[in-house]
């Protein structure tokens, strides 16, 4: 359940919890002073009394209404300063707000919008839907596997934003609630159990996920994959008892989108990556359901183009794959063949994933004929250690490409950052025995993330436009962050439709 998002010219009966906003230093907005002059001074007095609350961004402030009211309580809003609110400040706002709600134990909360004095640049109607877009995704909670429930699994059923310009902020805040629900799946699907979801069972839940939307959805289980002789896929899942797959979705919104071949979404799906053979330390190893990542935001990508109608002709395709150690499973040391054709000696198994992307990238290429391909793949540990949890480390072989992912990310608050490319690093691929190696051969560890882009620029045709986003950092969190609750974060799904708004449509 997440919350309901409502907008109203004005209120019809009393709210639990009225929310006002408080710019920097303890100025009122119009609603509060309104409010303030009917209760005689009382909120003006309680900023000034408060030893905190001073309006700055993401302050809040909670008191009781002496008397009547359109409000059981009143919780104050910080604003900051009104020139320097931008969309991501709203977005936080927002997130902060249904934190403070939520904290304050209301079901429902009614913002009152004022008619912000904002910077030129901005449309404070954007921003009141940036807001709510915020209150949105931090709604978001995953707890269907709780029998029992508490206090704290409780989500607020609504907030309502209340002004005479409600219709505009609506308008505006309705293709984000879209995109929000693409968020949603892919956070599931991150933080779904490896039991639940394993390769076929991932393949059934997008078939019914994406079902009525005008996604076309087509599958190719193990049978198939053999057929074409996808060997990286292959190895990648032969050791265990749920077999790889690949699943393609389709969605082709108009015949007039800016570009007549079409875009392809590349996801690694590893339902769970034990490492196989060259097996991980067990410490930290329940968190490798996440390493599906890629695939959730492709899939979260998809339903949130489908839902908004979009004009693009997008392919998404995923590959799911289950790495685990048994008597069945690829080793170090082995070669095989991938979809491509080119050869690939195994220097270390838990290098799985570009393996799944390779017969991907290569699929997709020589059916479809992209111009445009974009994978996102939790494929590397070196990308955490070089950017955290706050940056997606980038590769993208053409300049205009990055910039529109670079104008997307700053539109979605989702951060990208660009990465070298380089041809030591592809050079550093090639094997002594087969075409390439799945590990660097110089390099060893140093520069894994950079290494890793080397080997899957290998499976790149002349021509094609191609951005290799490692999500390793970004996909995953262990604390929440305003718009984000902790665990699976959806990254990839906003910076992508975006991207396709742009450019694709």
């Amino acid at each position: 359940m997440t919350t309901a998002i409502k907008f109203k010219k004005s209120l019809t009966t009393q709210s639990p919890l009225g929310v006002l906003l408080i710019s920097e230093g303890g100025a009122l907005g119009e609603n509060a002073k309104a409010l303030d002059k009917k209760l005689k001074g009382f909120i003006k007095s309680a900023i000034k009394d408060s030893e905190k609350f001073t309006g700055k961004h993401g302050q809040t402030l909670l008191l009781p209404v002496p008397g009547k009211s359109d409000f059981k309580r009143i919780l104050c809003l910080g604003i900051g300063k009104t020139t320097d609110l931008d969309q991501a400040k709203a977005e936080a706002l927002g997130g902060k707000l249904y934190a403070a709600v939520k904290g304050a134990g209301a079901q429902e909360a009614a913002l009152m919008m004022d008619a912000l004095k904002t910077d030129k640049k901005q449309n404070p109607d954007a921003l009141y839907a940036s807001m709510a877009m915020g209150f949105k995704l931090r709604s978001y909670r995953f707890d269907k596997y709780k029998t029992k429930k508490g206090d704290d699994d409780k989500t607020i059923k609504s907030l309502s934003l209340i002004g005479s310009h409600y219709s505009a902020v609506s308008g505006l805040f309705r293709p984000m609630s879209f995109v929000a629900e693409g968020v949603f799946v892919a956070r599931d699907l991150v933080n779904e159990p490896p039991n639940t979801i394993n390769p076929p069972a991932y393949a059934k839940y997008i078939k019914k996920e994406l079902s009525g939307t005008g996604v076309r959805v087509e599958v190719l289980d193990e049978k198939k994959l053999k057929a074409l002789k996808m060997g990286g896929i292959l190895a990648v899942g032969q050791g265990s008892a749920q077999k790889p797959c690949i699943v393609i979705m389709h969605w082709n919104g108009s015949a007039k989108s800016k570009t007549s071949a079409p875009i392809a979404l590349v996801g690694k799906g590893v339902t769970f990556d034990t490492g196989g053979i060259s097996i991980k330390p067990s410490a930290g190893m329940d968190e490798m359901k996440m390493d599906m990542g890629g695939s959730a935001a492709v899939v979260g990508t998809m339903k949130a183009l489908a839902a908004r109608k979009s004009k693009a002709h997008v392919i998404g395709i995923v590959g799911l794959a289950e790495n685990m150690p048994s008597s069945n499973a690829y080793r170090p040391g082995d070669i095989i063949k991938s979809y491509s054709g080119k050869t690939i000696e195994i220097m270390n198994t838990d290098a799985e994933g570009r393996l799944v992307l390779a017969d991907c990238l290569t699929y997709v290429q020589k059916k479809y004929k992209p111009g445009t391909v974009i994978d996102l793949a939790t494929l590397t540990g070196a990308m955490m250690v070089a950017l955290g949890h706050e940056y997606c480390g980038t590769f993208v072989n053409d300049d205009a490409l990055w910039q529109g992912l670079e104008t997307a990310a700053g539109q979605t608050t989702e951060k990208l950052w660009r990465m070298p490319l380089d041809e030591v690093w592809k050079k550093d691929m090639e094997s002594l025995t087969a075409d390439l190696q799945n590990l660097a051969r110089t390099n060893g560890r140093w520069g894994g993330a950079c290494t890793a882009a080397g080997f899957l620029e290998h499976f790149i045709e002349d021509g094609v436009k191609w951005a290799h986003m490692d999500i390793a950092g970004t996909a995953y969190i262990k604390a929440d962050k305003p718009t984000v609750p902790k665990f699976g974060t959806g990254f990839g799904v906003r910076v992508l439709d975006r991207l396709i708004a742009n450019e694709y449509e």
